[in-house]
């Protein structure tokens, strides 16, 4: 029922919003099963065991209910098309968008504290972007994830976990970002640089997507 438009796409387009129930092979799977078979070398017993995987589901229930909502945000933004919208509009960045690319992979991961969450978010923003000024989507959509990766260490809750690991305490929070906010945004130019260079200098290095 969902129909992809011009000048998204050459001419109507259904869109392909399948639902797929793919329990087994979700990367959660392997982490909620995988401590199971090794806890009696542990010594730990079956009760011990149930209190400590309900104590961790009440330690990150809030942040899994955080990316569960960034991830179902995603996909509606993209299924309204506003992901497209917004993908156009970044098309009038023009030649520069490489650059700009790499800026909104690190800002995605900075607001959201998840790569995965940031390539859901604007992935299919770059992509679109990308076949609006005739980039290569691919490598739009690499520049995203690796860029993304720059904005990691900035973003709240990797440092809050850092803190946390480390035994700082609270007020330290402020110091680190303020200590790494620089690393991250030279990298994110750096990242935008290498973006420039492949689109315009080494495009051959560059895998095409199928179907191009």
């Amino acid at each position: 029922m969902i129909v992809q438009v011009p000048p998204v796409v050459a001419k109507k387009t259904p869109y392909a919003a399948l639902f797929e129930l793919n329990w087994l092979t979700a990367s959660g799977r392997p982490a909620f099963s995988q401590p199971s078979p090794p806890r009696s070398a542990w010594g730990v017993g079956p009760r011990k065991f149930v209190g400590i995987y309900a104590a961790t589901f009440k330690q990150l229930k809030f942040a899994m209910l955080t990316i569960a909502s960034m991830l179902g945000l995603a996909y509606l933004m993209k299924l309204l098309g506003m992901t497209s919208t917004l993908g156009l509009s970044l098309a009038t960045t023009g030649v520069a968008f490489p650059f700009f690319s790499a800026f909104v992979g690190w800002l995605g991961v900075f607001l959201t504290g998840s790569d995965t969450s940031a390539n859901a978010l604007f992935g299919n923003l770059q992509v679109v972007t990308a076949n609006a000024l005739h980039l290569n989507p691919v490598l739009t959509a690499s520049v995203n994830s690796a860029a993304g990766v720059m904005g990691k260490m900035i973003s709240i809750q990797s440092i809050a976990v850092a803190v946390a690991a480390t035994g700082m305490t609270s007020k330290d929070e402020s110091r680190l970002f303020r200590f790494t906010i620089k690393h991250s945004i030279l990298l994110m130019i750096v990242m935008g640089l290498l973006s420039m260079m492949f689109a315009y200098v080494l495009p051959s290095y560059v895998p095409i997507a199928a179907g191009k």
